[in-house]
């Protein structure tokens, strides 16, 4: 085998795959392990190649573990069943036997015996190994888009809408393809092929035929994601994102704050006409955005979160964690939202359990008395 020509092939797999070099010759080593065994083996040896991609040589060994000596009694009862095995002669050796070929040997130690080389086993193993090669190539691929995507597990990344199958959606992601389940989306937004869109990576398992990698547009992270990439503020620390709460589709209260006095942390984040929000609205494909101040003191935090409306008077329940709010009656849509939507959110974004009570607006002075005359 010319070494200059493996290497060259090897470099070019490594880059169209995008898998190390240890994989491509660890894929290398097991298909010649399997080619020997095949055409110059037995059953009873644990065949382990070497294969040196400098020089281009190939070493064949039959490697085996020392095990402690079965008795007996246990070599019958292994005769006896095969299901409670405890001895398997093609991957280790006894340790009476172990120390005939090498005198100082322990258990847990190998025994590793060099095979010789056929002549003519280059080309054989050649043609043998193609296809073990190229699998253990696939299997080396898979397990590198795993790998890379477990660690992105739980953030969020780039995705475009590739096709529909069935309720799902599958997501080219550049390498491989993921998939939006129908509990993940989001049920007020249309996708269309060859949209872009951001995704939070809820899971990744491994498969026979690659990894699974679940997607979500529902998760609130997806929106944490995209006021770091619009607010320099947040990204660099000067703002921080203390709380986010989200019904997917509709409405996201997100809680801030600054970390320097002389920084509007909501202003910030909205940016010059609104140009920031307005940004990431479009990204959550007009989903509303409320900006919340947050503060430490609860009342404050609690009046702020409820916003638009505005609060009259609070009054809070410390032991039972209530907040009771009057707010007058032309705030009350306000105050609640949509399906008392904007009461829930604030209600999960401070922690407390917010009751809203009536403030009727009062007559004025004047109407009474004309009213008299």
């Amino acid at each position: 085998m010319d070494p200059k020509k493996i290497s060259v092939l090897i470099d070019q797999i490594c880059q169209e795959k995008k898998i190390s070099r240890e994989a491509v010759i660890k894929a290398i080593e097991k298909a010649l392990a399997i080619a020997y065994r095949k055409d110059y083996g037995n059953k009873m040896q644990n065949i382990k190649v070497d294969f040196n991609l400098k020089t281009g040589l190939t070493r064949v060994y039959d490697v085996k573990t020392v095990v402690e000596d079965l008795s007996q009694e246990e070599s019958a009862q292994q005769e006896k069943s095969k299901e409670k095995r405890k001895f398997n002669p093609r991957t280790e050796i006894q340790l009476s036997d172990a120390k005939k070929i090498k005198k100082n040997v322990k258990v847990g130690d190998e025994i590793i015996t060099e095979l010789p080389l056929p002549t003519g086993f280059g080309r054989i193993a050649a043609q043998t190994a193609k296809q073990v090669i190229i699998q253990n190539i696939r299997e080396a691929e898979r397990q590198t888009l795993y790998e890379k995507y477990k660690k992105l597990e739980h953030s969020v990344i780039d995705g475009v809408i590739q096709r529909r199958e069935g309720v799902n959606l599958i997501v080219d992601l550049g390498d491989t393809n993921g998939i939006l389940i129908y509990e993940e989306q989001i049920p007020e937004e249309r996708y269309w092929p060859g949209e872009k869109l951001k995704f939070y990576l809820l899971t990744v398992k491994e498969s026979l035929k690659g990894p699974i990698i679940v997607l979500s547009r529902r998760h609130p992270d997806i929106v944490k994601a995209l006021f770091i990439s619009e607010v320099p503020e947040i990204a660099e620390g000067s703002v921080e994102i203390k709380a986010i709460v989200r019904e997917a589709g509709y409405r996201s209260k997100v809680a801030v704050v600054a970390k320097d006095k002389n920084i509007d942390p909501v202003g910030a984040c909205i940016g010059q006409r609104g140009t920031r929000i307005q940004t990431i609205i479009g990204e959550l494909g007009g989903e509303k955005v409320d900006i919340i101040h947050y503060s430490d003191n609860p009342e404050e935090f609690i009046v702020n979160s409820i916003a638009p409306a505005e609060v009259t008077s609070i009054k809070l329940n410390k032991k039972e964690k209530k907040a009771k709010l009057k707010i007058k009656s032309n705030q009350l849509s306000l105050a609640y939202g949509r399906k008392k939507q904007n009461l829930r959110l604030a209600s999960e974004l401070t922690g407390w359990k917010i009751e809203i009570e009536e403030e009727k607006l009062k007559k004025s002075k004047n109407k009474k008395n004309k009213k008299e005359k």
